[in-house]
């Protein structure tokens, strides 16, 4: 529409979200919109009638719902990969919410005072972003042969309830303890919709699936260990491209912890002797893991000396975090997923996939598991419960009837 291009329009509406995002609606005067978007105050009413028709002229203008939305539609296209589509969706729609903290508290607690038409906009506007969401939800679940226990407008649904929420409380409280951290509360967020929410026909095959092995392991609870080669093939180029990325497969491997655990790892989680190597997990369940010296039936080092202790004492910078992204800041979770696309570039699996970086926690239970540890004990170490470790034994106990099949081979 023709007004809606009118750039004094325009320069009421920015000027309004600018004052709605610092001071909430209900404090925020019609006088001062117009003082920032330097106009009369008769302007604005000309434009809008009054403050609630300038906010929903605001919410229909802004487009966020729509944007949001269509961020998703274009991972499906640029990935097969569900857990990264939705993580990605997730932190996308919760750093959008984070520029107007304001807005969103404002929302929430006043949308009771607004007239129904904005109450009606807002309402458009979750339905909308909801749409596109199940849009994805329905093709992701076409093309990996998924079954589901509810319908995708559902899942969608519930994942952008369970977002807003978030918002909600952190934008309101910062003394609660629901969670650790942001990071914390997506990685569990999109596990429960991966584990909970959908599961694998059971005449679903990886190879025509459009799923990376490990997406499919990780709905199904099954276990996609890799393979000794494969691992020190791994280890080989990360130590090419750098003491950091060395010391990061390094701790993958050794230590089995996930991808949160290693980004908030500090220097002084770090314990080692001559006699041992420990790391200080705070994330999750609070616990310490051993570092291995011995990987896949290959020793890196020693327990004084190893990929780790020699990135530790190369670092010349006062940051308590362990591992670093190019800026010198601590290393986020999407981050060390670039840089793991790095270390296991031209490398792929038996089924000509790419290695996930989850997969190398799979790898370190199992071998474990192998060296003849208990489930309790693994347990203890790892934070899960047994029904989420029983897979790994009975990927244990395979590798061991084939190692001992192989064996009675050879000695006939």
């Amino acid at each position: 529409m023709v007004t809606q291009r009118n750039p004094t329009r325009q320069r009421l509406i920015h000027a309004a979200l600018e004052l709605f995002a610092v001071q909430g609606v209900t404090d925020t005067t019609t006088r001062q919109i117009a003082e920032l978007a330097e106009v009369n105050e008769v302007t604005l009413f000309r434009h809008f009638g009054n403050k609630h028709g300038l906010l929903l002229a605001v919410i229909e203008d802004a487009g966020a719902f729509a944007h949001l939305g269509q961020t998703l539609i274009r991972q499906a296209n640029q990935t097969s990969s569900i857990y990264q589509a939705l993580k990605e969706y997730a932190t996308a729609c919760l750093a959008a919410m984070d520029q107007v903290p304001a807005v969103v508290r404002s929302v929430v607690g006043e949308a009771g005072q607004y007239p129904a038409k904005n109450r009606e906009a807002i309402g458009r506007g979750f339905t909308q972003a909801n749409r596109y969401v199940a849009k994805y939800f329905e093709t992701v679940i076409k093309r990996g042969q998924l079954n589901t226990h509810l319908p995708a407008e559902k899942l969608a649904s519930l994942l952008n309830g369970m977002l807003l929420g978030y918002a909600v409380i952190e934008f309101t409280s910062e003394f609660h303890q629901l969670w650790q951290d942001r990071d914390d509360f997506l990685e569990n967020l999109v596990t429960l919709f991966l584990q909970g929410a959908v599961s694998p026909s059971s005449d679903v095959s990886p190879e025509f699936s459009g799923l990376v092995p490990f997406e499919l392991a990780t709905i199904a609870e099954k276990v996609a260990d890799l393979p000794s080669p494969l691992v020190h093939a791994l280890l080989q180029h990360a130590k090419k491209l750098g003491l950091q990325e060395y010391a990061i497969a390094y701790v993958l491997f050794g230590a089995g912890l996930s991808a949160v655990e290693l980004c908030r790892l500090e220097r002084s989680h770090h314990i080692n002797d001559p006699h041992q190597q420990l790391l200080q997990i705070t994330q999750g369940t609070v616990r310490q893991v051993p570092v291995n010296q011995w990987i896949m039936g290959k020793r890196y080092g020693s327990y004084t000396r190893n990929p780790l202790t020699q990135w530790l004492r190369s670092r010349k910078d006062n940051q308590l975090a362990m591992f670093l992204n190019q800026s010198g800041q601590p290393l986020s979770a999407a981050e060390l997923q670039q840089q793991w696309q790095v270390i296991s570039d031209g490398i792929l699996t038996l089924s000509g996939q790419p290695p996930a970086i989850e997969q190398t926690q799979q790898t370190w239970c199992v071998e474990m598991l192998m060296r003849g540890m208990t489930l309790a004990d693994l347990r203890l170490l790892i934070g899960w419960d047994a029904a989420r470790l029983q897979p790994y034994a009975d990927r244990a106990r395979e590798k061991a009837a084939l190692e001992q099949a192989i064996r009675l081979d050879q000695k006939a």
